[in-house]
């Protein structure tokens, strides 16, 4: 059987400003000919079909085309929310969708129903687990912590459940929008973390013959089985050397996979230019970016007249513009966005009580601010999903 895995479309998105929605509807219409024109047999989406929880009207039309087109094609669709997603109003219509052949799993509690694919060496269960956030979920699945791990492995013991019970030779693939241990991320993800600790392992997913992921906007393989397709699109600067893409997935009667990586359409190249503003605009090696968008960083020691209308003269699509002199050598200690970098919520809020009190937080403490925490985040997903 042949599966086509993206994710991550992240419909109604701009960048820096800019809309995407033409490079989206682009995106579509290749996903739409590649399904056409490699045969494909089924079509998998691992959560953040939209960027945010109410999704602009032309983000959902954008959407609803995609649908239409499939059913068209009558090439089924399985589909789960991510964490930028409202499952509830994802999952609206799921039932009369499903008889059309497009499949949205969006409620926990159903996510060890597969939907059934069959070819000529049998059964094929494919498992929707929509994006699990820990405090919501953790009552559900009856997890012992509110945390990734515990949640997804409660939802994951599910799943082999079901597929234990079913006749032997069943082969098995799961959809899962996390962030897997070994995977790499970037600027354009939203943060899940939950109790300090946002990686699950990937030995969660063992038992089924394929893992399709979301959430990592890079295209990236966990192992042969644990792969995730990346975002079609570049959504941060930090994605400038990314290769965008979707994996069109060979499973064979044994379980055996082969994976191709699809390319998608570019919009426009990124670009991340670095230097003084004199240099920018003389360096003939910059010509090849003169149609990217581009990110500029200006390290003069005094900020130049007008920089931006400057750049955008030779750099027509320069986007945003940012500041960073050169040291000196007697620079004052680094500012304080930097002596935040690569910092959790938790160590930042331990670093706050010793700098308020003059001592380290205690055990006692520390669970304190974590719950907090916690529970900050639990609510921030819950309003944004009502």
């Amino acid at each position: 059987m042949r599966f086509l895995h993206t994710s991550d479309w992240h419909l109604g998105r701009s960048f820096h400003r800019v809309s995407l929605l033409d490079a989206q509807q682009t995106f579509l219409d290749h996903l739409v000919a590649t399904v056409r024109d490699r045969e494909v047999d089924a079509v998998l989406v691992a959560g953040d079909v939209y960027d945010r929880a109410v999704p602009p009207l032309a983000a959902v039309e954008l959407f609803d085309q995609a649908l239409h087109r499939l059913a068209d094609l009558g090439v089924p669709a399985v589909m789960t929310s991510g964490n930028h997603d409202s499952a509830r109003r994802l999952g609206v219509g799921s039932g009369l969708m499903g008889r059309a052949g497009i499949h949205l799993r969006t409620d926990p509690a159903t996510c060890h129903q597969p939907v059934l694919l069959s070819d000529r060496h049998g059964d094929v269960a494919v498992y929707g687990l929509p994006y699990l956030e820990p405090t919501l979920v953790r009552e559900e699945f009856g997890a012992r912590t509110a945390d990734h791990t515990a949640v997804l492995g409660a939802a994951m013991d599910r799943v082999r459940a079901d597929l234990a019970a079913r006749p032997d030779g069943t082969r098995a693939v799961v959809l899962a929008h996390a962030f897997v241990i070994g995977g790499a991320g970037c600027d354009s993800e939203r943060d899940i973390t939950a109790g300090g600790v946002a990686a699950v392992p990937a030995a969660l997913f063992d038992g089924v013959h394929y893992a399709a992921l979301g959430h990592l906007h890079g295209c990236q393989t966990i192992s042969e089985r644990v792969r995730y397709s990346g975002s079609p699109l570049a959504y941060s600067f930090s994605e400038e050397h990314h290769r965008k893409s979707m994996w069109l997935v060979e499973l064979g009667p044994g379980g055996e996979i082969t994976a191709e990586r699809v390319d998608t359409p570019v919009p426009r190249p990124l670009a991340r230019l670095r230097g003084r503003l004199d240099d920018l605009l003389a360096d003939p090696d910059l010509d090849r970016h003169a149609g990217s968008w581009v990110e500029a960083t200006l390290t003069d020691p005094f900020r130049p007249h007008e920089p931006m209308a400057a750049l955008a003269k030779r750099f027509p699509h320069v986007l945003t513009l940012a500041f960073a002199p050169d040291p000196t050598g007697d620079d004052p200690l680094a500012s304080y966005a930097e002596r935040l970098r690569g910092r959790t919520d938790q160590q930042i809020a331990e670093d706050f009580v010793v700098h308020v009190r003059g001592t380290v937080p205690d055990p006692g403490e520390r669970l304190v601010l974590r719950d907090a925490l916690d529970t900050v985040r639990a609510d921030a997903v819950g309003a944004e999903r009502d």
